[in-house]
């Protein structure tokens, strides 16, 4: 065991003082923190101008439709629109005036009001702020507010009163119940459960590759035949596995650390940036079982596709070769992602209890029920013992491989080779 843990020492020391790995673990809460506060940030810093409503309005509605745009602007600060009620056969002629002031930078731009605004079915602005988002959001809204008031008045009803009735904030929040107890937020849980598929997915993928491509490194410069020379190939393949299986639970602990962190603190940094809005998401009840479980299929998923990964480096000696015999290894837990629609749409039906029990899908797609539902704890019994058995079994052929081929140079094996390699070794 010595041995091992001294690979395994050095395979995490060399890699988590990689500047890969430094780079990959600050990237992660650096892009969680963007997508947390940015959206927040852009939106305190996109309020309308306020010249805005240094436009002109061209009324040609003839029910003093422009008067009412006027006064819907104004009230959210800034100057007073200028309003040039005109008969429609004038509309020409003031459109003409309007652009000439446009453009000599007397007005923001022209709103163009007549029967069809009335009718509820359109307007048109013309101006140099016409691509600004939030001050055609603020006239827009200024117009639909003055044909709603106009259209309540014609229909006899105080368009006030209806406006204040109809004004209406529903927040309604979801919460799994079930025969264990409450927990669990609907819109929440889908999302925490979608992050925890494409968290478990990279890691197992990229730091499954990441033992392939070390092993050949170890081949292409002749490093393996010295080491294979104090210790066995199995408590070599064995410390590898183990070492960059830590820096994979390394790095997401800090991943998973930050992002709860700044979930908790949210609010003060939100102030402390100045941020007036911030994403509601919040985490949603993790059970103390839950999370342990999620760690256990997280460590059966990695070390199930991390022996198979090193086997298949050990069979090739160059990138290229190595691609080839990757690619149906990676084709094994594609179908995970796949199947990751159906199973957040339905994680009790029978397409997801199936498949969250096969050993290949079974450690992305099983965290994912399990953050969405209460699952049955014999199903999750099941599920682990299966990927424990085909764990077994992995590093069982990947041992075998891997004894020949980590000391094999030339062309890459034939199936027939490999299948030899496994039944003679010992």
């Amino acid at each position: 065991m010595d041995k091992v843990f001294a690979v395994m020492k050095r395979e995490y020391m060399e890699r988590v003082r990689s500047r890969w790995f430094i780079f990959a673990t600050v990237f992660g809460p650096l892009l969680m923190g963007v997508l947390l506060f940015l959206p927040g940030w852009l939106a305190s810093r996109s309020q309308s101008r306020s010249d805005a409503t240094d436009i002109v309005i061209i009324d040609a509605s003839g029910a003093a439709l422009g008067a009412r745009i006027g006064d819907a602007l104004v009230a959210g600060g800034g100057n007073r629109p200028v309003v040039r009620v005109v008969e429609p056969s004038a509309i020409v002629q003031a459109e003409s005036t309007a652009t000439k002031e446009v453009i000599a930078k007397q007005r923001q731009g022209y709103l163009l009001v007549d029967a069809l605004t009335v009718a509820g079915e359109r307007a048109r602005y013309s101006g140099r702020n016409a691509s600004t988002l939030p001050d055609m959001r603020r006239i827009e809204d200024g117009v639909r507010g003055a044909v709603l008031s106009l259209r309540f008045e014609q229909a006899g009803l105080d368009a006030q009163r209806v406006q204040a009735l109809s004004k209406i904030k529903l927040d309604m929040t979801t919460e799994r119940l079930s025969e264990r107890g409450r927990g669990g937020g609907g819109e929440n849980s889908v999302f925490l459960a979608y992050a925890v598929a494409m968290l478990l997915y990279m890691s197992i993928v990229l730091y499954g590759q990441a033992i392939m491509m070390g092993v050949i490194e170890e081949k292409t410069q002749r490093v393996a035949e010295v080491v294979v020379a104090s210790i066995s190939p199995e408590k070599l393949l064995a410390g590898k596995v183990l070492g960059v299986g830590s820096v994979g639970l390394t790095q997401q602990v800090v991943w998973i650390g930050s992002a709860i962190a700044m979930l908790q603190l949210k609010g003060p940094i939100a102030n402390a940036l100045g941020i007036a809005t911030v994403s509601t998401f919040t985490l949603p009840t993790v059970s103390i079982l839950t999370g342990l479980s999620l760690l256990v299929f997280f460590l059966l998923g990695y070390t199930l596709f991390a022996t198979l990964f090193a086997a298949a480096g050990s069979m090739v000696s160059s990138t290229q070769d190595a691609q080839q015999v990757a690619t149906p290894l990676t084709l094994l837990i594609v179908p995970s992602l796949l199947l990751l629609a159906p199973v957040l749409l339905e994680p009790n039906g029978t397409l997801a209890r199936v498949f969250t029990i096969v050993p290949f899908t079974a450690p992305i797609l099983m965290p994912v029920r399990m953050s969405l539902t209460n699952v049955p704890m014999l199903e999750v019994l099941a599920s682990i013992a299966l990927l424990v058995l085909s764990c077994l079994a992995a590093v069982w052929v990947a041992a075998r491989i891997y004894r020949v081929g980590v000391l094999m140079y030339g062309k890459k094996p034939s199936m027939s080779e490999v299948m030899r390699w496994v039944r003679v070794s010992r």
